[in-house]
């Protein structure tokens, strides 16, 4: 095993004395005892997660330096790759104790734990060489900063299963400033990079970090499926470009709860593909639960459905959802060309302080890939439910607005009050090109909302059965690790 140490979780049960324990440690690691003694940290840590892993090894057990200025993207992408042959004995896990740890992009592999220390600061390099390039994405056919492609994420892993990147709210600083001045003054020859990405992987949980300045979007699951987002903070600038917090992007079962999200994009953004490309593509975003999220997005929305959705949106239902200083709290951004459709959409329990709109849906986002969509590929919007909705100091209460020849339809809006701003419009409902009821809202909808009176109240109610995502029950882990 070398000159690394590696500490098996089974030892956890083991009662033995100090000095044997010493003794057992020594004879694992293949250390000597002089140097087993010298300068080692014995450091105890719980969590609960989807797995539990056997074995535990600390960065600094492969050279890691946490002084904020050595490079340690070398370091890490060997620990990963060392603690691959565990995979298929318990799993592996590798801890990050407190310091700055600045690192490139590096790819983690399957039964994997990325662990961080309550003061463990993971540092985004400057250096775009420790950023490797990947093609675009297949559902958007082009990076969305530049025609070409897309530096690699942070932290990134593709095929994988059983991963989790966690920490006792331990930090991942993406030092976004540097690549927000490149894109603002076009200097970027490809697309800035995700803090967190995995791409056609199942089982994944990340939780309990803080996010902080990440170059454009924090956390990007793609073709992946069974997803649990939890405990997650995520600070950006309100100014800062594309900084999305949460991207579910053509994803099944996904669970995203108890996360708090200051952006200077949407908080979270719920995808599925870009025109042409999204629609070849066909995957779509299903089966999404949102609850217990805080937003502040003075410029975006709190949840925003596309604008890329080509592949589809359905099944999505969130719930006690707060808002404050955001431009709106459900935003559904389409337009002709876009194809595919967002429908079976249920959203209940939020409160909403000071906001451009309440509500807003619009057809006519014409932000394209390129010129060779097709304009007749319209999107099925429909089935959207809103209930159970408190707002104040709001511009306006929503602003509905489909495709001419494309309504959107059965929409839903119940037991809603929304307290308007002094200066706020003079009418407070725009609605062209759209079908549905309402009950129990004020201030008066538009007539294309007819209100249906307050036997209707909870017709725009949630489906009552749970989602397969609700069923996943974690774990508690605890462990060990004794590092240099």
């Amino acid at each position: 095993m070398g000159t690394y140490f590696l500490f098996s979780v089974t030892f956890l049960t083991l009662q033995v004395t100090k000095i044997a324990t010493v003794l057992i440690l020594v004879a694992i690691s293949g250390l000597r005892g002089a140097e087993a003694r010298k300068g080692r940290t014995l450091e105890s840590f719980e969590y609960t997660a989807i797995s539990c892993r056997e074995h535990t090894a600390s960065i600094t057990d492969f050279g890691g330096v946490g002084d904020g200025k050595t490079s340690n993207t070398k370091a890490f992408q060997d620990a990963v790759n060392r603690l691959s042959q565990y995979a298929s004995d318990g799993g592996a896990q590798l801890y990050v104790p407190a310091g700055q740890w600045l690192t490139g992009s590096f790819s983690l592999t399957s039964h994997f734990t990325l662990y961080l220390h309550k003061d463990a600061v993971l540092l985004a390099s400057q250096d775009m060489s420790e950023w490797p390039v990947l093609k675009p994405l297949p559902s958007y056919g082009r990076g969305r900063d530049a025609a070409g492609g897309r530096f690699t994420s942070l932290i990134f892993g593709t095929n994988l299963t059983d991963v989790i990147v966690t920490g006792a709210n331990g930090t991942i600083d993406g030092q976004g400033a540097f690549w927000w001045q490149n894109f603002h003054k076009g200097k970027l020859k490809y697309t800035r990079p995700y803090l967190i990405e995995f791409m056609y992987s199942d089982n994944i949980q990340i939780s309990n970090l803080t996010l902080l300045n990440s170059p454009t979007w924090n956390v990007h699951p793609v073709y992946s499926s069974n997803i649990l987002v939890q405990g997650v903070t995520i600070i950006a600038p309100i100014t800062s470009p594309n900084t999305d917090g949460i991207n579910p992007d053509s994803c099944t079962n996904v669970r995203i709860e108890d996360c708090y999200i200051v952006s200077g994009d949407d908080c979270i953004a719920v995808k599925s593909g870009w025109d042409e490309y999204g629609i070849s593509f066909g995957m779509p975003t299903k089966q999404l639960v949102i609850r217990r999220l805080t937003c502040i997005s003075p410029y975006s929305a709190a949840i925003a459905l596309g604008s890329e959705m080509s592949g589809g949106i359905q099944d999505v239902r969130a719930e006690d959802i707060t808002a404050v200083h955001t431009e709106s709290g459900v935003r559904i951004k389409t337009a002709r060309g876009r194809g595919g459709f967002v429908k079976d959409i249920y959203v209940k329990r939020m409160t909403l302080h000071t906001m451009k709109w309440v509500f807003w849906m619009t057809g006519n986002y014409k932000a394209h890939a390129d010129n060779h969509y097709d304009p007749n590929a319209l999107p099925v919007i429909q089935g959207i439910n809103y209930r159970d909705v408190v707002a104040d100091n709001a511009s306006m209460a929503a602003r509905l607005e489909g495709i001419e020849g494309d309504p959107f339809t059965q929409i839903c809006i119940s037991n809603v009050t929304i307290g308007l701003a002094a200066k706020a419009k003079k009418v407070p409902w725009t609605c062209t090109d759209i079908e549905g009821i309402t009950s129990g809202v004020s201030p008066r909808p538009c007539d294309l909302l007819p209100d249906q009176g307050p036997k209707k109240i909870t017709a725009c109610d949630f489906p009552p059965e749970p989602l397969s995502i609700d069923r996943v029950v974690l774990k508690s882990c605890t462990y060990r690790v004794n590092y240099v």
